[in-house]
């Protein structure tokens, strides 16, 4: 009796841990991507009107319910985001402890519940700003080495070293096939020729560190464009003026921090607009964005080497199939704007939930077959 009553008064615990810690990665969600400190101020605040809320009213769960959703001060609508991701939090916590709690070594709970953390705050970052920061993704990989040290059975193994070699060594496996994923992408498809129906007028504009390239109707961050110091950007224009200077018919070679027009060659930090008449572009573009490099070493050092390979499949298979069903029901444009960090994340919680014995079963499934 014993056994199952302590069983649910720990299942609990993690349930509602899970909602607290839920709680906090809203605020790391919201206040990472834009650079704000997630612990100054200590308590949340109201996106609209930035009132701090008082404890009351940032009791995870409840508070969001009790609210309905809407700030008690300003009355503004505050995203069900907030509530989902605690509700996400602590039935992923549940299920860690679950799992763990059934197996010859329940410590393993803590680290999982780690990188699960990471991976919701990943997910959200990274559906909304199409980035993964690098305290999740490099932390994360400092992180799941401390924890290989501390908890061996994670790697599967009695021995500490052994275990941080075997956390060390996914870590890189999956960096380096996702690396060479990245650069093969790179020159198979590295740039993204734009022919326009006819001439289109054409403006880029500075403000402050970045600037908006306006042209053939489509709005573009200027740094969104550029993902390494090598990525050239080609405008084919009929007429041009930069700065106090005009061009005929020519190319505009753009980099990041300068432009290359004929001979002469400007500093963009130095001009506040260009503008003209293009024809074509030749865009950089990426198959894949670093983080998702970075965001599979952290997987790797929490889960393992089977589970950084099982991951990218399944992310590939999942992100496959999401975006032939946008495709199918006419919505190609969302399957080209999720990014790949949640699809990785899912395969991840796949690999946690029943990894290895989806695993075992495939090979014996197609075990008979292939002998």
């Amino acid at each position: 009796m014993l056994p199952s009553v302590y069983e649910k008064l720990f299942a609990v615990f993690a349930f509602i841990l899970g909602a607290n810690v839920g709680s906090f990665l809203n605020v790391c969600i919201y206040r990472m991507p834009r650079n704000l400190s997630v612990n100054e101020p200590k308590r949340s605040f109201c996106p609209n009107c930035k009132h701090q809320l008082p404890w009351y009213q940032n009791i995870p769960l409840f508070a969001w319910l009790a609210l309905r959703g809407k700030c008690a001060n300003c009355k503004a609508p505050i995203s069900f985001r907030y509530f989902g991701v605690e509700l996400l939090t602590a039935l992923l916590f549940l299920g860690a402890w679950l799992k763990s709690w059934n197996s010859p070594h329940w410590e393993v709970a803590f680290p999982l519940w780690i990188i699960l953390g990471l991976m919701v705050v990943a997910t959200f970052i990274d559906f909304e700003h199409f980035i993964i920061p690098d305290e999740i993704t490099w932390g994360g990989v400092v992180a799941g080495l401390v924890c290989a040290v501390a908890f061996p059975a994670m790697m599967g193994v009695d021995n500490r070293l052994f275990a941080l070699l075997w956390s060390a060594g996914a870590a890189a496996a999956g960096y380096g096939t996702l690396w060479l994923v990245v650069e093969m992408g790179k020159k198979a498809f590295g740039k993204k020729k734009i022919e326009l129906e006819k001439p289109e007028a054409f403006t880029w504009t500075r403000h402050g560190d970045d600037a908006d390239l306006e042209a053939g109707g489509e709005k573009m961050q200027w740094s969104e464009l550029f993902s390494r110091e090598s990525d050239v950007l080609l405008m084919h224009v009929t007429e041009t003026r930069v700065g106090e200077k005009t061009y005929g018919e020519t190319t505009l070679t753009f980099h990041y921090d300068k432009l290359r027009v004929g001979e002469d060659e400007y500093e963009l930090d130095k001009l506040e607009s260009i503008t003209g008449i293009v024809t074509g572009m030749v865009i950089p573009r990426e198959a894949m964005g670093f983080g998702d490099v970075k965001f599979i070493a952290a997987i790797g050092a929490f889960l393992g080497m089977r589970a950084v390979f099982f991951t990218i499949m399944a992310g590939s298979v999942l992100g496959a199939v999401i975006g032939v069903a946008m495709i199918a029901i006419g919505h190609r444009e969302w399957s080209a704007k999720i990014p790949f960090g949640p699809y990785l994340a899912l395969g991840a919680v796949i690999w946690i939930a029943a990894g290895p014995e989806i695993l075992d079963a495939y090979w014996h499934l197609v075990g008979p077959a292939a002998g």
